[in-house]
């Protein structure tokens, strides 16, 4: 049974996907202007891309919706139904009901946990499978993911997150930690002051906005700098 049709079978019985979802800053998204708590349905035949409404269920990297909308846009928590399509990290669906909105902070501590949640604590903070996840959270601890869609997180002080798979995440969220990334993947970045209280968040896709690639970065003032 092929991914759509057991896609098509779950819509039968009201399955619903909890999912994030970008927007521009009026809330917008490819010419339909949602507002909070409501629900939308769009007719037609479901399929990614081209027809639907398009989010990251909850379930993949909650960075990967980096991949299709900038940092700079605002993302909520939304419940997906009715017949679904799926591409990679993105689910179309007929039917969509906007939540609550999420900030890029909110962002930040989903990844952390995602990591967390699927780190392998056992054999130590590399990952080169599909999907896995790497986490450092020593002084100066390191991580690495090289596998597609991988996740290496740094918690620790000075930690270092490298991320040199295919749609891969790197977050150094640790005091002075830093983070790098193959071109496409998605960098996450966290300044703390002196008390470890966190005082500014950043997240990029390295390959743009002069992000460059295999670079360490680490934020200062807000901005990312080279290390």
């Amino acid at each position: 049974m092929t991914t759509k049709t057991k896609l098509k079978k779950a819509a039968e019985t009201a399955v619903t996907v909890t999912s994030i979802k970008g927007f521009d800053s009026d809330l917008s998204c490819r010419g339909y202007k949602f507002e909070f708590g409501k629900t939308y349905t769009v007719e037609g035949n479901i399929k990614a891309c081209e027809n639907g409404f398009h989010a990251c269920p909850v379930d993949e990297h909650p960075l990967s919706v980096l991949q299709y909308y900038p940092p700079t846009s605002r993302f909520a928590e939304v419940v997906q139904s009715g017949e679904m399509d799926k591409d990679g990290e993105k689910l179309a669906s007929a039917s969509i009901t906007i939540g609550f909105e999420i900030s890029i902070s909110d962002l930040a501590a989903r990844a952390v946990k995602w990591v967390f949640d699927r780190a392998n604590w056992k054999d130590g903070p590399v990952a080169t499978g599909d999907n896995e996840g790497a986490t450092a959270s020593g002084t100066r601890g390191a991580a690495t993911a090289s596998g597609t869609r991988g996740a290496a997180t740094a918690s620790g002080d000075q930690g270092a997150a490298t991320a040199s798979g295919y749609r891969g995440a790197a977050t150094a969220s640790g005091y002075d930690g830093r983070a790098r990334g193959a071109d496409g993947n998605a960098i996450f970045l966290v300044e703390r002051d002196n008390n470890y209280k966190i005082i500014n968040v950043w997240a990029g896709i390295v390959g743009r906005d002069g992000v460059k690639a295999d670079t360490f970065y680490h934020l200062v003032n807000g901005k990312p700098e080279e290390v």
